[in-house]
């Protein structure tokens, strides 16, 4: 960041965060209405005012414990130059009114030595208790650190049209500093966030922008050539369009989502990847008739299901404010009717993989042990297994689990299910 901050700028963050802190938008929805209503906003202001919205929202319980529970967005900003950012009182007084100096001094000295578990980890009360009853205390605090650091940038190849060393060297010759994955046979990961949307491979399908993570799965349900493959709930087809690369085209790749509005996001997408075998399917629920149609025919079905994202704070800060117990309890119904609505669409012998972005034990293991005890012809497969299978080094058990802190990426939860080749003899036993 700059070490002189305007005035105006100020006026900027603290006028969008005041937008941001009602929580009834995603931040970046409301960051981007606030952006084309203040056209005259130039691009150093926008990337302070995007910059100190975000920081504020990541640290809010921090920076509310020593600025006080009801100051407005204004002293949010400077309470996070002063406490987050390190800045000096020296470097933003001319910034500040006779009154803000006194308080400003006092924000400085406020101590956090009493501060409760959840204060440190920047979350709510709810939330910090539901991870305390999984991790250390030592660890949560160390994961939520992870989780309150802006995420870096990866981005991945399209199979069908490029492979990782071709972008390595691509991007060497247009002096863009970048790395291989340390897991997705797929993934780059930028050394800064670079803008690449009118980049020539970004524009001819050759790369997406993806998560390291969200790659691998993907990678987990093993896509193949010629085989008939559903994305039971799509969004925007980040997932589907690296299945559609690893089929090379070829077989059938149902993509499907209650959201039109989601699925049209991904025609351009399809369009620009080169993809042909990729078939968007709006749905009304997760028991459309569309779906009951399909049932037994598919060989692999990825279960990326509907969650609180918790696993995605670096990207989504805003979402541990906009969650709440309720909803949570509401999503838990919601992913288990999900997962044994899609599972149906599987032929005997065939992979399921369910996944979400969340760290909760509720959106994950209880999901997929309730499911695997109503459901016996089912069995469950060990995804480290499955990973090495294809050569790719990532113990973490028979069940995927990945944080920012262990691995580098977004928080995911994953489990490979199969339906057993003689389901007669499986409702037997």
């Amino acid at each position: 960041m700059a070490t002189q901050i305007l005035s105006t700028q100020l006026d900027a963050a603290s006028a969008a965060l005041d937008e941001v802190l009602d929580f009834q938008h995603p931040a970046d929805v409301v960051l981007s209405a606030f952006f084309r209503a203040q056209r005259q906003l130039g691009s150093a202001d926008r990337a302070f005012t995007a910059e100190a919205v975000y920081g504020v929202v990541r640290h809010l319980r921090q920076l509310r414990r020593v600025a006080g529970d009801n100051v407005g967005p204004r002293k949010l900003v400077l309470a996070w130059l002063l406490r987050i950012e390190g800045y000096s009182i020296r470097q933003i007084e001319p910034l500040l009114s006779t009154g803000e100096r006194q308080w400003l001094a006092e924000v400085k000295a406020a101590a956090t030595d009493a501060a409760t578990l959840a204060e440190r980890c920047d979350l709510p009360d709810w939330l910090a208790e539901r991870l305390l009853a999984q991790y250390e205390e030592p660890y949560l605090l160390a994961l939520a650190d992870s989780l309150n650091k802006p995420a870096p940038m990866d981005i991945r190849v399209n199979p069908l049209k490029l492979e990782r060393d071709a972008l390595l060297s691509r991007l060497a010759s247009d002096k863009i500093d970048a790395a291989a994955g340390s897991y997705s046979p797929y993934a780059v990961r930028l050394s800064a966030r670079t803008p690449l949307q009118r980049h020539p491979l970004f524009l001819d399908g050759s790369i997406e922008v993806q998560d390291e993570g969200s790659q691998l799965l993907a990678v987990l349900l093993g896509a193949k050539r010629s085989e008939m493959i559903a994305d039971f709930c799509a969004g925007a087809g980040g997932k589907t369009l690296l299945l559609g690369g690893m089929m090379r085209s070829t077989g059938r790749l149902y993509a499907f989502d209650v959201s039109d509005k989601r699925l049209a996001r991904m025609k351009p997408r399809v369009a620009r990847s080169g993809l042909s075998n990729v078939h968007p399917v709006a749905i009304a629920h997760e028991n459309d008739a569309r779906i009951k149609r399909l049932a037994g025919k598919m060989d692999r079905v990825l279960v990326d299901a509907p969650c609180s994202g918790f696993g995605t704070l670096r990207r989504n800060p805003d979402l541990k404010w906009r969650q709440s117990e309720a909803g949570l309890g509401e999503l838990v119904q919601r992913q288990a009717s999900i997962l044994a609505s899609a599972s149906r669409l599987l032929k005997p012998g065939g992979r399921l993989v369910y996944a979400t972005c969340s760290l909760l034990r509720e959106e994950n293991d209880a999901i997929v042990d309730a499911f695997l005890a109503a459901h016996p012809e089912f069995q469950e497969e060990s995804a480290s297994a499955v990973l090495a299978a294809q050569k790719i080094n990532l113990d973490t058990g028979t069940r995927l689990r990945l944080t920012p802190l262990e691995h580098g990426t977004d928080g995911f939860f994953a489990a490979v299910l199969t339906r057993k080749a003689n389901p007669v003899a499986a409702e037997a036993s």
